[in-house]
């Protein structure tokens, strides 16, 4: 005779994780008190950044053309840029600038293409564009490609020297620069407001017709000497030796270049005044109390930690500055870690702020186990979460932070529903 079926005795089949959870309460404790550790240690690692790291799908392909109408340009540099790059996957759009001795070409892909596909489709670009290069007309100068739009240059310092030129400035800024660089996590480096230095040549038409020169005869001169040529060798017993004509422009070998004139040589500085300057017009100027100034924007590596970047280079420059010379000084313009400090501080706030409200409000409607159970869960879900944002790749920024407060309020409503 067979028992009868009681419905509610019957054991429930079936995969349950509470009742696992329950059966190996050791397991359960050690997994719960290595998950809020782990949490711990990837909030204190975790890199921080005011915002997340973007890739900017567009290149822009810059050719010169001295001397070329706009017309030629387009013809002979632009069409057969953009036609080349019509064989690009993922290509968007191509939009064309032409004017005289000058092509802008700016390539933009379609925002469906993956961030880990551009590094390579840029490859393809230089490839293609340096397969037609050759075909260009004599006396084109490129085409320089840029895509490095993304950099972020979190902090921004200023040198600036009472009585000191720029190009003394930037003399300086690049010895900083050097330094600056050991710094861990500390990424590009640039500088900026730079003034590219030059000789100044200055001739007088009348004194050029005076002797018998013109304009050409002096820049055939001042070419001839800035000539990089080989010498031929030097064969001995033991060895050969590679003579090389190396130029030597300066302002002393360009004041004493000799000039024929006259079936006489005369030395340049004798016919024209010569001085050492900047480009003119200035392509950038910065400046710092109505001081000129040269820039140092330094940007992080990836993955690094903005806060810890900024106290490594408070320290550097500190030791840096005790070494620069009487009158030199290094301004801080812009900074980054100041900015995230405050906005992870914001996060705890916040964070504690909830987290406390709903214990109060859970301990006085719910009862002390409710409170409990809500006071555990929350925390040890965030840390679960920090610890998969350290597994992924995801640094604590504005986004993740706004995230991660928005979903308090979730978290809560789950604790209050698993009691």
């Amino acid at each position: 005779m067979s028992a009868a079926h009681d419905p509610h005795g019957a054991q429930e089949s079936g995969f349950n994780l509470s009742a696992l959870a329950l059966r190996h309460r050791a397991i359960t404790l050690f997994a719960m008190i290595a998950i809020a550790g782990a949490g711990i240690w990837a909030y204190l690692s975790l890199g921080r950044g005011e915002d997340p790291p973007f890739t900017l799908k567009v290149m822009v392909i810059v050719t010169q053309w001295p001397g070329a109408t706009a017309d030629e340009v387009s013809r002979l540099v632009t069409d057969p840029i953009e036609r080349k790059l019509e064989e690009l996957p993922f290509l968007d759009f191509t939009s064309t600038y032409s004017q005289a001795g000058r092509s802008v070409v700016t390539v933009s892909l379609k925002d469906s293409t993956r961030a880990s596909r551009v590094p390579e489709l840029w490859y393809q670009v230089r490839k293609k564009i340096g397969d037609i290069s050759s075909s260009f007309p004599a006396g084109v100068v490129g085409p320089f490609l840029n895509d490095e739009f993304a950099d972020v240059f979190g902090n921004v310092y200023a040198v600036t020297g009472d009585g000191f030129s720029l190009p003394d400035l930037r003399h300086i800024a690049e010895d900083v620069r050097e330094q600056l660089l050991t710094v861990p996590t500390a990424g590009k480096i640039v500088l900026l407001g730079v003034q590219e230095e030059r000789i100044w040549v200055e001739v007088s038409h009348r004194k050029l017709s005076q002797l018998g020169l013109s304009i050409t005869d002096i820049m055939s001169a001042l070419q001839k000497e800035n000539v990089v040529a080989a010498a031929g060798f030097v064969e001995t017993n033991g060895s050969r030796i590679q003579l090389r004509a190396a130029p030597d422009i300066s302002m002393q070998s360009v004041l004493r270049l000799p000039i024929l004139a006259g079936g006489k040589l005369l030395p340049l500085g004798d016919i024209a005044t010569i001085r050492r300057g900047v480009a003119e017009p200035p392509a950038s100027l910065l400046r710092v109390g109505g001081q000129p100034a040269i820039g140092l924007g330094v940007a992080m590596a990836e993955g690094g930690n903005i806060l810890s970047l900024g106290h490594a280079l408070d320290a550097k420059l500190a030791g840096i500055s005790a070494t620069l010379p009487a009158g030199v000084r290094i301004t801080k313009l812009n900074d980054q870690p100041t900015v995230v400090g405050h906005d992870v501080a914001d996060f705890q706030e916040s964070f504690l702020e909830a987290l406390g409200i709903v214990l109060l409000v859970s301990f006085i409607s719910l009862g002390w186990r409710t409170g409990i159970v809500v006071a555990i869960s929350v925390p040890l879900v965030l840390a679960g979460v920090l610890l998969a944002m350290k597994i992924i790749g995801i640094d604590l920024q504005r986004i993740s932070l706004g995230a991660m407060i928005i979903a308090l309020g979730l978290l809560v409503d789950d604790a209050i529903i698993a009691v």
